[in-house]
């Protein structure tokens, strides 16, 4: 899991009980995805949750992954998005500009961007205070393997 972080807290605004992030630009990468700085516990000091923006590249994909014990909702900004989610990512959705996603925790998804010219900006928010923490990689053809 590569991630690159630099100033975290010190671009932090807090002050009585409010803390601001003012325009942050991607400034780290993980799973081809990549991330504008956004707020969790390692910078606000929040303790249940964490928010930031995701871009995807054009025709960028993030690979099959889990999110262990911890919810994600999505808000589409721009571009358009299919997932493969489930047991061995048969079952797709498409989303786009305007729509929230809601992931629910243990569900097995792989996102890729359906542009090759525009990227996907999506709103990030999770249940986790630590937005790296209990993530883990999914191997979509495991389970053709042990059935095989």
């Amino acid at each position: 899991m590569a991630e690159q972080q630099t100033g975290a807290a010190s671009a932090v605004e807090a002050k009585d009980g409010i803390a601001v992030i003012r325009n942050s630009a991607n400034c780290r990468e993980w799973n081809n995805i990549q991330y504008a700085l956004g707020m969790s516990s390692r910078n606000v000091g929040s303790r249940q949750l964490s928010m930031n923006v995701a871009t995807i590249p054009p025709g960028g994909v993030a690979h099959a992954h889990i999110h262990v014990d911890f919810e994600v909702m999505l808000y589409i900004l721009q571009g358009h998005v299919r997932h493969e989610y489930g047991e061995g990512l048969t079952t797709t959705v498409e989303n786009e500009a305007g729509d929230f996603i809601f992931i629910e925790p243990g569900v097995p998804h792989e996102v890729f961007n359906m542009s090759d010219t525009e990227e996907v900006v999506a709103v990030v928010a999770r249940s986790s205070a630590d937005e790296w923490d209990k993530i883990i990689s999914y191997d979509k053809n495991a389970r053709k393997k042990e059935g095989s």
